[in-house]
């Protein structure tokens, strides 16, 4: 064990003195793996944020949710000329769905995608994304309530002038003070804030809570219509917890061709899409961006690997005299072997440490920029990945330039070194 420790101890003189007497040259070949290590490590740790930033969006919404839709949320074989030709979700479907198909714990009718500007006496907020639905999206989408209350059933039937507003925007409307049963202006009309939602910070996917306001949706069907082309109009079903989800969008599927008055032989007019499809498509594309990130990165670190194999074999070559002298005063192959086998795996370590150090400073600037937005994490696995690959192509790049260095003769050594 002693023969190892001085044997790493010299192996680290060693490469401390290649540092030193070849600056420009270790330099390069450090850069390498500094960059291969920096580009591996950044690309799974933005990945990896990337993933958990989104689960976290997602969190609380149940996997099983179903949206139907005039509109498919994936591929489909559905011609696009077809697709176009699909009559938007109606409020009359939504009710036929909700009072006929079973299974149904929460059901909700939403018209999506439109954009508004809110006014309160002298503030005004452009651009705010409207969420026109029933009462149902309050449990569907797993909202929380900070100050006041959602809308209620009979205020969604009827249509009442009320709004819930998102943290930011009752922000940039009212500053700090309560919002609640004070009147805003959209659509050229008043409606009065019933509840300002809990602050969740930025999405991912999507607009956040933050940034947009709730409305029922009969309110705005007073005065627009939802049967044009292009708009984003969707049943939302939250199905019971123990159901059979196969059977459940069977019946579903059954019993909404029937009221559709469609035939057998007539292909179906809308979509039936499950939010864990969604999910899966997230988890295929993050999957992907890996792939990617690794196959990139994977040339920069095999530069590298090139680079301090070519810095190894240089060094076998003007240390080929010390090497002779070495083993003619008794230095087995192994003390050789592992001499320049340990230098290998401290040069790799050292460019992988400054390629972490390097990935770590960029998170934390990005932190600092974006702030809530979006959390770039380096964890603990990632670094280890780090330290681990470096060393893997330290010692993988050492190899052969240590084997040939223990198998010189010490003779041939000492005279090629004259």
């Amino acid at each position: 064990m002693l023969v190892y420790l001085r044997v790493f101890r010299e192996s680290f003189s060693f490469a401390l003195n290649a540092l030193r007497n070849n600056k420009l040259r270790t330099f390069l070949s450090l850069l390498g793996v500094t960059v291969g290590i920096f580009s591996i490590i950044a690309v799974l740790a933005a990945v990896d944020s990337l993933d958990r930033n989104i689960r976290e969006n997602l969190e609380g919404i149940d996997s099983n949710t179903t949206y139907v839709t005039h509109f498919s949320f994936g591929p489909t074989d559905v011609p696009k000329w077809k697709r176009e030709n699909f009559e938007p979700m109606q409020y009359e479907d939504y009710k036929f769905i909700s009072r006929n198909v079973p299974g149904i714990e929460t059901a909700a009718y939403g018209w999506f995608g439109a954009q508004e500007t809110i006014r309160y006496e002298g503030e005004t907020v452009s651009n705010v994304d409207v969420n026109l639905s029933t009462y149902g999206i309050y449990d569907i989408s797993n909202l929380d309530i900070e100050l006041g209350r959602f809308y209620s059933e009979v205020e969604s039937v009827s249509g009442s002038p009320v709004i819930v507003l998102g943290y930011k925007i009752s922000e940039s409307l009212f500053g700090k003070s309560n919002p609640v049963g004070k009147q805003v202006r959209m659509y050229g009309r008043k409606l009065t804030v019933i509840g300002v939602l809990k602050k969740v910070g930025a999405s991912t996917i999507g607009d956040s809570p933050d940034e947009q306001v709730f409305i029922p949706v009969n309110f705005v069907r007073k005065f627009k219509s939802t049967k044009r082309r292009g708009q984003f109009l969707a049943v939302i079903l939250k199905p019971k917890s123990d159901i059979d989800m196969g059977a459940f969008e069977s019946q579903l599927k059954q019993k909404f061709r029937v009221y559709r008055g469609l035939k057998v032989d007539e292909d179906d007019d809308f979509f039936i899409s499950r939010f864990s499809g969604f999910v899966t498509v997230i988890e295929s594309l993050i999957g992907s961006l890996n792939v990617i990130g690794w196959i990139i990165s994977g040339f920069s670190l095999l530069v590298g690997g090139f680079g301090i194999a070519n810095i190894m074999f240089v060094s076998v070559k003007e240390r080929t005299n010390l090497i002779g002298i070495q083993k003619s005063l008794g230095a087995k192959n192994r003390f050789i072997l592992f001499q320049f086998l340990f230098e290998a795996v401290i040069l790799a370590v050292v460019g992988g440490l400054i390629g972490l150090v390097l990935v770590w400073i960029i998170a934390k600037i990005m932190n600092g920029v974006v702030g809530e937005d979006f959390e770039f994490v380096l964890s603990f696995g990632n670094m280890f990945l780090g330290f681990a690959l470096s060393s893997f192509i330290g010692l993988i790049s050492g190899v052969i330039p240590a084997i040939s260095a223990s198998k010189l003769d010490p003779v041939e050594a000492i005279r090629t070194g004259m």
